[in-house]
């Protein structure tokens, strides 16, 4: 982009960087080495802290919290899926129930540019520009319509997903690029008071290589590079840092629940049959023809392998002769991720009392009568068999004979809102988040961490300006109150119903009742690129 067609001048009030991942164990040692000289800056001349994200901290449901400032329970998203009785899709924008930042400074007459935060796709109308990030398609649409077009004509190419085609760390630091430029060209454009940009790399790259300190290094600096031309090209008055949650190793176990519900008795398997459709299946055998999920059709090979897992030669029990013989690797490399699952002994929903449906939901879903299709568990057992889970999975400990829960817990108790009945039934958070969580059926309970690397409770968030007060310091900062600091910096009351307040470094402009999101317009996801991604993090077992 020619940064000469930038104006001198600039409304731009707050900016706020997104940076997924972020935390002290990763920019610790890239400040001790001087790799992120901006990005440190505004920690050092400002104020800083830990930030506390939420149950569950993965990005589906972190961002959109830190961007309404309030809980899962009232904005509705959970995790990278949906579910419709025993259906599910990739969550978009109009999962989300709650009106985000920049929608309620559009009520106050105050323009933002919106780049490549997760789950806003399909943007609602308002006063700016938003271009999506994860979740939404590899072209998608945007506001206003026709703005992408325009950001790659000027800037060159703009993705909203890496190219796979190149090296990781020349993808990842071309994707950071690229939304840099994007924002620039946006904010030159629109003139806005407020900004938000998020970098997603900065999360990706430890979910695919997280001992690669060249990579990670590579990133950070083109993170800083474009932090520091926003800087220069838009002044704003006050740059908000935050994270959505940590990174670190898990030095515990894979704790696979479902296999540990099946021996309890509550889930119920079956060898060869539909299961649910994981994304493998959907991608290749409905998405690439067109067709719904539910209308998938195994094809000859899947066939074959379905009558072999019904008479005991199932995915699970070939794979442990594969692991044995040092050829794990190489069959997974190259065996069709759809005929695997058909040869797998998977959960049978229908038939089951409790299960995991998603590992990242932190929790187990009950099959109650009335509520799912095909519910076993009559209302009158629910708190019963609740109950008796959640007492079950407290007494759970690893080989070791360390727990593997720090607690688990009533939905309840984690989640309030309009949105809590979409929540799991019983939460489980790991103990320290050493050990990571697996819904998959496996002949063990117990394995190695199918990541050695993955998210933490602490992420970070910083600030720095004129509206700041730096001696008051961040507090005991929580995800929740991002927004309402935001707000706070740009004289704008905050949602009485939000769960956050402004921290103390900002001066709140008080509360004051907003309507509820009214908007009804849910759309269906179904996009090949957008799971095979969430596939190949580790977000879609």
């Amino acid at each position: 982009m020619d940064e000469s067609t930038m104006d001198d001048g600039s409304s731009l009030q707050t900016l706020l960087v997104g940076i997924d991942a972020a935390c002290d164990r990763v920019l610790a040692p890239l400040f001790e080495d001087n790799e992120v000289p901006t990005l440190e800056s505004i920690y050092r001349n400002g104020t800083s802290g830990t930030l506390e994200s939420q149950i569950p901290p993965w990005t589906a449901s972190a961002w959109p919290s830190l961007y309404t400032g309030m809980n899962p329970g009232k904005h509705g998203v959970y995790g990278f899926l949906s579910f419709d009785g025993y259906d599910w899709d990739v969550v978009n924008a109009t999962d989300v129930r709650e009106r985000t930042l920049w929608e309620l400074l559009d009520r106050h007459g105050v323009t933002s540019v919106v780049v490549n935060v997760p789950v806003t796709y399909p943007p609602r109308a308002f006063d700016g520009a938003l271009i999506p990030g994860y979740t939404a398609p590899e072209d998608p649409d945007c506001h206003p319509d026709g703005v992408l077009e325009d950001v790659r004509e000027a800037i060159g190419e703009y993705r909203v997903y890496p190219d796979d085609t190149a090296d990781l760390s020349t993808r990842y630091s071309d994707c950071v690029r690229m939304r840099g430029e994007a924002f620039r060209y946006l904010a030159d454009r629109y003139d806005p008071e407020f900004g938000f940009l998020e970098f997603q790399a900065t999360d990706s790259v430890f979910h695919k290589r997280p001992d690669d300190t060249a990579a990670i290094s590579a990133i950070y600096r083109e993170v800083d590079r474009q932090l520091n031309e926003i800087l220069e090209a838009h002044e704003p008055a006050n740059v908000i840092v935050a994270s959505d949650h940590g990174m670190g190793p898990y030095d515990g176990y894979e704790f696979r629940v479902n296999e540990y519900l099946r021996e309890e008795g509550f889930v119920e398997t079956e060898r060869g049959g539909t299961g649910m459709p994981t994304w493998a299946t959907v991608r290749d055998g409905n998405l690439k023809e067109g067709k719904e999920a539910t209308e998938y059709e195994p094809g000859a090979a899947e066939r074959a392998m379905a009558a072999a897992a019904r008479v005991g030669l199932t995915s699970q029990r070939l794979g442990t002769v594969f692991e044995r013989l040092g050829l794990a690797d190489l069959v997974a490399a190259y065996a069709p991720a759809g005929l695997v699952s058909a040869g797998a002994t998977q959960v049978d929903f229908r038939s089951s009392s409790a299960y995991v449906r998603s590992r990242i939901e932190l929790g187990v879903r009950l099959n109650l009568e009335g509520r799912e299709p095909d519910g076993v568990v009559p209302p009158e057992d629910y708190e019963d068999v609740r109950d008796r889970i959640i007492d079950a999975l407290r007494t759970v400990t690893t080989p070791d004979g360390e727990p593997v829960f720090e607690a688990v817990g009533r939905r309840e108790e984690y989640f309030h809102g309009p949105e809590s009945d979409d929540a799991v039934d019983i939460v489980t958070v790991p103990a320290d988040f050493q050990h990571f969580i697996s819904a998959t059926l496996r002949d063990e309970q117990f394995g190695p961490p199918s990541e050695p690397w993955n998210h933490k409770l602490e992420g970070t968030v910083a600030a720095s300006g004129d509206d700041i007060d730096h001696a008051a310091g961040v507090g005991d900062a929580h995800l929740f109150d991002i927004a309402p600091t935001v707000l706070a910096t740009l004289g704008v009351p905050v949602d009485e119903r939000m769960d956050g307040k402004a921290l103390p470094c900002v001066e709140s402009a008080g509360t004051r009742q907003y309507p509820r999101l009214e908007e009804d317009r849910s759309i269906e996801t179904a996009d090949e690129g957008v799971e095979k991604r969430l596939a190949d993090l580790g977000y879609l077992e």
